[in-house]
């Protein structure tokens, strides 16, 4: 990837984690319509409609445009990290609990980090007469729990319109859990799969019918040989659209005689698993264990 050349203070901050002084940046208290970008690789992060004054000194957001940002644990356990993911662009940190709009979220981002595109010029860039190229459309994302989440990842990435699959925790009550932890149990986080997807390729329901094909949604607390609550079905919905669709499509397999113990929880924060977990099963050469298809719809 070509990046974009950076002065010495955009340096400080993207490449060194550095912070800029609060109140001093060029987007702080910037109100037009368009979309935030990263300014070292130019990739979409935060839409204007999701940009609102906590009075912090530093631009915030309340959600980001999906698939964009990676959550990361400061060292010192205190705060989370965020960064582009698809260069790894020091942004800001997240905050999650504070009450200052219904999200209950906040992305705080240095003005440096970002580049901003108005409407009008991304309207122009998508328009068939333009003589550019068009931008590539808007992800989605979606969180799914059944089982190890090697095999759930192994299943759910070969699927047309899938972008990337990401294994972590979801769901529990510890911050920044380890893979022992986990196993160890009282953590409360199921294995999940963290999926980017193309709407244009495919949807969330797909997805979701999928996922109750590759897994046994009948197990409470277990998948195959796999025992413990990280290993139950849980579908972790990030709007009530997805809720909705989750609740239809456990109706549609109840009415079909499935005995259905799928847990279905709003998403919170997605903890990414160790590295050796990411992309297990192309790394080992092997096949899922207990993750297999059957028609179920």
């Amino acid at each position: 990837m070509i990046y974009n050349e950076l002065t010495p203070d955009e340096e400080h901050v993207i490449l060194h984690k550095g912070t800029e002084p609060p109140f001093s940046g060029k987007y702080y208290q910037y109100n037009a319509d368009g979309t935030y970008t990263c300014k070292r690789c130019g990739a979409p992060l935060y839409r204007s409609t999701d940009k609102f004054d906590a009075g912090c000194g530093w631009p915030s957001f309340d959600a980001e445009i999906p698939g964009a940002i990676k959550r990361t644990v400061d060292a010192d356990g205190m705060r989370t990290e965020i960064t582009c993911v698809h260069c790894g662009a020091h942004l800001g940190h997240v905050f999650e609990g504070e009450g200052f709009t219904p999200k209950n979220v906040r992305y705080c981002v240095n003005s440096i980090s970002m580049n901003f595109v108005p409407t009008d010029e991304t309207q122009a860039t998508n328009s068939p007469k333009a003589a550019v190229p068009s931008q590539k459309p808007a992800t989605e994302k979606a969180y799914f729990a059944g089982g190890c989440f090697w095999g759930t990842e192994y299943m759910l990435k070969k699927t047309e319109g899938v972008i990337s699959v990401r294994v972590g925790y979801m769901g529990g009550h510890t911050v920044n859990p380890t893979y022992q932890q986990v196993c160890e149990g009282g953590t409360g986080h199921a294995e999940t799969a963290e999926v980017v997807f193309d709407p244009t390729k495919t949807n969330y329901e797909k997805l979701a019918r999928l996922f109750f094909e590759i897994h046994d949604p009948t197990q409470r607390n277990r998948q195959g040989p796999d025992v413990g609550e990280q290993y139950r079905s849980a579908i972790f919905y990030l709007d009530d659209t997805q809720k909705q669709i989750a609740a239809k499509l456990i109706d549609i397999l109840k009415s079909k005689g499935y005995d259905v113990v799928t847990e279905l929880s709003k998403a919170g924060t997605f903890w990414q698993a160790e590295d050796y977990h990411q992309d297990y099963y192309d790394h080992n050469g092997k096949q899922p264990y207990c993750h297999f298809y059957q028609k179920r719809f």
